[in-house]
């Protein structure tokens, strides 16, 4: 959608530029982009506060705000100058489904991958038309054009930051499907049980003091089996963005098949978003997420974040022998605290601790990064979380763990 055109005596901030802006991050959102509501309206403010008028401070405002990682960098500026009307980018438009121009310098998939999101970005929506009668020949050519097998498979084993717009959706139906199984706990409490192995004293007087003691009729009692709690800590930084959006739909389908799970996210600051994953609705909870995080896609801080989470938040959610999924890249920025030392408590508080790095996704992966180094010895799993079938291998592997331990 053009920008509408704002009188020419208003100031900056009235007329249409609040409109223009919150479309502008609509197509953004489109193209692939992360924009969550706060940095809009820290983008209108900005204008209105400062007063720009000038082309490249909005720009430059815009840039500060909506990019956090160099990958997005073409698509915000294609976006930009398309949305706002530059007659060099129009001319580029023209050509937005060829491999022409854009990304010069980029390598190859990077530049079909910014191709093919600004293009759906600006693409028409398509119009509800009356249906046409069809035609012998509209038959013999008309096929079932929902998602096969074998497009199903590649799909699943396609990386989620090379995901196109339509296929994200589509992944996002096949994340709904997935039921990760809870691992049964024996418990040190008791319940009723009808296996004659444990005498229930208290239970068998009160039945024989009803009767009038002549028979006792002995109760039986057993360890109550439940299910394991599970705490998500999840990195929502700017490394992470492309992942941490498919993943908190895997979260949010999680926490609607069972109880007794923990979301948290981390970036700068650690967030405890379980009552908003509550939400029956995926868009409801995360439009809660977005109210309550404003630290989306900024920097990263794990070892402080793991220091609030265990000074804070571990007796509370890891007291009951919890297994925990801490979903990061482990990219450390901010060493305020010794991360070694914080891991090494989370580990000890939690039965079992599964780190999920989008990283390995390379064939090539080592553990150089001073904060991966750090955190690996203090891990029971380490496993991929790029794709559909990264998770369904964390699905599998769980559901082996699923007969009651002590």
């Amino acid at each position: 959608m053009p920008p509408k055109q704002s009188h020419q005596n208003s100031q900056p901030g009235e007329g249409y530029l609040a409109e223009n802006i919150l479309h502008f991050t609509r197509t953004l959102r489109k193209a692939g982009l992360p924009v969550p509501p706060a940095r809009v309206l820290e983008a209108i403010e900005a204008i209105k506060f400062s007063g720009l008028t000038r082309r490249d401070d909005i720009y430059a405002t815009f840039r500060c705000l909506f990019i956090t990682s160099k990958d997005q960098q073409e698509i915000f500026d294609q976006c930009f100058h398309i949305f706002w009307r530059n007659p060099e980018f129009l001319e580029r438009a023209i050509s937005l489904l060829l491999p022409t121009t854009f990304l010069e310098n980029a390598p190859q998939d990077e530049k079909n991958k910014a191709l093919k999101r600004v293009s759906q970005a600006f693409a028409p929506e398509q119009k509800n038309t009356p249906p046409k009668e069809k035609t012998e020949d509209d038959l013999e050519v008309e096929f079932d054009a929902r998602l096969t097998s074998s497009d199903e498979k590649v799909l699943r084993h396609k990386d989620f930051e090379q995901m196109s717009v339509e296929e994200q959706q589509r992944a996002l139906d096949l994340i709904k499907r997935l039921k990760l199984p809870a691992e049964q706990i024996t418990t040190r409490r008791f319940t009723q049980s009808t296996q004659k192995q444990r005498i229930d004293a208290r239970r068998t007087m009160k039945a024989s003091m009803r009767r009038g003691a002549d028979i006792i009729e002995l109760k039986y009692k057993a360890k109550k089996v439940v299910r394991a709690p599970l705490v998500i800590l999840c990195d929502i930084s700017g490394s992470m963005s492309e992942y941490s959006r498919m993943l908190l739909h895997f979260i949010h389908s999680l926490s609607s098949a069972r109880d007794r799970i923990y979301s948290f996210t981390f970036g700068t600051e650690l967030h405890n978003i379980t009552r908003q994953m509550k939400h029956r609705d995926v868009d409801e909870a995360l439009a809660a997420v977005g109210q309550q995080i404003d630290d989306w896609s900024g920097g990263t801080r794990i070892s402080s974040a793991l220091h609030d989470f265990n000074h804070h938040w571990s007796r509370r959610v890891l007291g009951q022998r919890a297994n925990l999924l801490l979903i990061t890249d482990g990219l450390e920025r901010d060493g305020a605290y010794d991360l070694s030392l914080e891991m090494d408590r989370l580990h000890r508080s939690c039965r079992k601790l599964i780190w999920l790095n989008p990283l390995l996704r390379y064939d090539a992966f080592q553990a150089k990064a001073r904060g991966i180094k750090l955190m690996l010895p203090h891990v029971d799993e380490f496993r991929s979380a790029h794709n559909i079938n990264s998770l369904e291998d964390l699905v599998e592997s769980l559901q082996n763990n699923r007969h009651p331990t002590q």
